[in-house]
């Protein structure tokens, strides 16, 4: 490592990460250049030899991979999967020691956070919930923004950890806080999303250049990171997922019920989150988020195939 990468990283730490799928897998490998022992488990034993080969360790168990680490990270997809993994029988709590840090870097409910710190807290373990946002070319580039919930003190000892992932890294609050930011910046990327893929249709039907429309609406007020990120996937319909639209339906779901829960009311959310439904409905579900476009294109008639 250069001596900044050292800075940054702080000293190496045992780290177990647990979920190395489209984003995770590139996450724990971000942790191994940047000098930590990770030891990563996964359902797919592939996933855990890509990690081998970047440096790594494979595990064959939660227990296995949990037992000596000073860190615990998991990556998983939704609140059932991070239940499971953390609470269940043979679970990370059930072998993690005493005084370990727990980081959830899924996306789950705020309320799912908070019972995972209540229940570390049981045991001795100290959790931070931590979801990211920058899919999976922000997990590659180590760019990824970091929305943290927890201790103050417990962010500060993983802050190295982070800024190995990511680029804007934040102490949003207390535990589940970090999972209430993450909820808000995904109804923020989907209404972007639907609104691009609404622009782009439209300047098709109009006849337009698209290409050369989309390189000047992203040099003014239009300009965002979703037009940079998602506008060439849609002039070329390349749907491969960096992020599934079924993950996507599952965030804004978590989205509503809090909404639900604090008495928001969001009608763009409710918008958004029926037009993701339908994508779901139509068999794009596997497809990424900036497939929205297919839902746009089926109601405007002009639908096309992959």
């Amino acid at each position: 490592m250069s001596t900044t990468e050292t800075s940054r990283a702080g000293r190496p730490r045992s780290v177990a990460f647990i979920g190395l799928g489209i984003m995770g897998g590139p996450m724990a490998a971000n942790l191994v250049r940047a000098g930590h022992e990770v030891t990563g488990h996964n359902r797919s034993r592939a996933a855990v030899d890509r990690l081998a080969a970047a440096g790594g360790h494979g595990a064959g168990s939660v227990a296995e991979a949990v037992t000596d680490a000073e860190v615990v990270i998991t990556m998983l997809p939704a609140d059932t999967e991070v239940t499971e993994v953390v609470l269940g029988e043979g679970g990370v709590l059930a072998h993690i020691r005493p005084g370990t840090l727990l980081i959830d870097m899924s996306t789950v409910s705020p309320r799912t956070a908070v019972e995972l710190a209540e229940a570390g807290r049981e045991r001795g373990v100290r959790v931070l919930d931590a979801p990211v946002s920058g899919g999976e070319a922000g997990a590659v580039e180590a760019v990824l923004s970091i929305m943290v919930g927890g201790e103050a003190v417990d962010f500060e000892e993983a802050s190295p950890l982070f800024h190995a992932l990511g680029r804007t890294i934040v102490h949003v609050g207390p535990n589940g806080a970090g999972q209430t930011v993450k909820a808000a910046n995904q109804l923020i990327v989907a209404a972007n999303i639907q609104a691009l893929a609404e622009a782009v249709v439209f300047l098709e039907k109009a006849g337009a250049d698209l290409p050369a429309a989309l390189t000047v609406l992203g040099g003014g007020l239009a300009g965002s990171a979703v037009l940079n990120r998602k506008k060439d996937s849609m002039i070329g319909r390349d749907f491969a997922p960096g992020f599934r639209i079924d993950l996507h339906h599952k965030d804004l779901g978590i989205l509503t019920d809090s909404a639900r829960d604090t008495g928001a009311v969001l009608p763009v959310a409710s918008l958004v989150t029926q037009l993701l439904a339908s994508c779901r409905a139509n068999g794009d579900g596997g497809l990424d988020h900036s497939a929205l476009l297919r839902g746009v294109e089926r109601l405007s008639g002009r639908e096309r195939s992959e």
